[in-house]
Parts: structure tokens; C-alpha cells; sequence
């Protein structure tokens, strides 16, 4: 897929006062800091469309931008330093809970993970939650540049031998990411544009 236009449309905490175009939405969401908005960028081949910070926590709001007139992009907050409860499933801002919930037209939510660490008790809890509440999803691990290959190869390997013994039965489709180099930009897109491909052929979307 090439992208033509991105253009930003709309923040705000309120899922129903998201677009109410019948278009296939694909959310970006991680811990704070993960590198989110520094993917969103590489991956739209702008600079500055998503705003990138050094502080974590720098999304609040639920942010639209429209790729190419035919799908949507959304930028979620990160759920880094939200407390989890599992009682209620507050996993992360109320907000968010509902967008995940509510949304007729989010068809995969990209859970971002920086490739450097070990699995994370936050990160394993939300995919847990998106399991749980059915939720389609794919797992980008970000900041590949940072470390070797093999050891990037290990740590995915951990990645799934820990979601294993969380009772998933495979690894979920995932992608290995540098916004640095650009790498797995256009695997990801590729991605995307299978799905919207096989949404479009079908008349009963939303």
C-alpha cells in the first residue's frame, strides 16, 4: 500500500462523537513511551502527524486521521501508568474501555511493545483484556534497531512462551518495527491493506 494523504480529523474522549464514516479503523495503542506517535509517522511518511514526546503520557485523547480517504488510523493513549483491575477491567482510562467496547468500526487494534524488554505484566493484562472481550489484534514490536537480531529473536521467542503459559494457544500475528530505519513499514501496510481489501468486497460493513 502507498499512502497519498493522511490527514488528521478529530481528538476527543467521547466514542460517540468519533467519525461516523463506515470506514475500517485501525488503533495503535502501547505503554506510554513505547514509540507510538514515532511509528505513526514513519508509517504515514510524516513527520510531525502524530506529535512525539520524551514524556510519557503525551496522548490523552482519541486521535482520527484518515489514510489515503479509505481507512482510519486512530492513536490511542498509552496504558502505562493506569492500575489495573481485573474486577472491573479498568485496564486504562474509561474512554478507552469504551472505544474497545463501542466501536462498529474498528476491525484491529495494534498493540505496540518495545522489543528491548522483557514481557511486561501491563502489556500481557491488556492482551489478556482483548482477548477476553474479543477484540481482533496484532502485536508491533517497536524499537528493532536497538538491539542485535538475535537477540531481538529471543525476545519475541519470550514473548510467546509467555503468552503460551497465559493460556493463548499461539503467538498472535505480530510485526517486528524500527521507525528509526523504517523497518517493517511496509509488511505492516501490506498488512493493512490485505484486510481493507477483503472489508471493501464485503457490502455488510457497518
Amino acid at each position: 500500500m502507498k499512502i497519498n494523504t493522511s490527514e488528521f480529523i478529530i481528538s476527543n474522549s467521547d466514542v460517540s462523537k468519533c467519525p461516523k464514516e463506515p470506514l475500517p479503523e485501525y488503533a495503535f495503542i502501547g505503554r506510554s513511551n513505547v514509540g507510538k506517535s514515532s511509528l505513526i509517522n514513519m508509517l504515514t511518511g510524516r513527520n510531525s502527524l502524530a506529535k512525539t514526546s520524551g514524556k510519557p503520557g503525551k496522548t490523552q485523547l482519541i486521535n482520527h486521521f484518515k489514510i489515503n480517504e479509505n481507512w482510519f488510523l486512530v492513536d490511542l493513549p498509552g496504558y502505562g501508568y493506569a492500575r489495573v483491575s481485573k474486577k472491573t477491567k479498568e485496564v486504562f482510562q474509561g474512554f478507552i474501555t469504551d472505544y474497545f467496547e463501542k466501536r462498529e468500526q474498528l476491525v484491529c487494534a495494534f498493540v505496540l511493545i518495545d522489543i528491548r524488554l522483557e514481557a511486561q505484566k501491563i502489556d500481557l493484562e491488556f492482551i489478556t483484556y482483548l482477548g477476553e472481550t474479543q477484540v481482533p489484534f496484532c502485536i508491533i514490536f517497536t524499537k528493532a534497531d536497538k538491539i542485535s537480531r538475535h537477540k531481538i529473536a529471543q525476545n519475541v521467542a519470550a514473548y510467546r512462551k509467555a503468552l503460551l503459559a497465559n493460556n493463548w494457544e499461539e503467538m498472535p500475528q505480530h510485526f517486528v518495527t524500527s521507525s528509526t530505519e523504517g523497518t517493517g513499514r511496509d509488511e505492516l501496510l501490506q498488512y493493512i491493506d490485505d484486510v481493507n481489501q477483503g472489508i471493501f468486497s464485503n457490502q455488510d460493513f457497518v
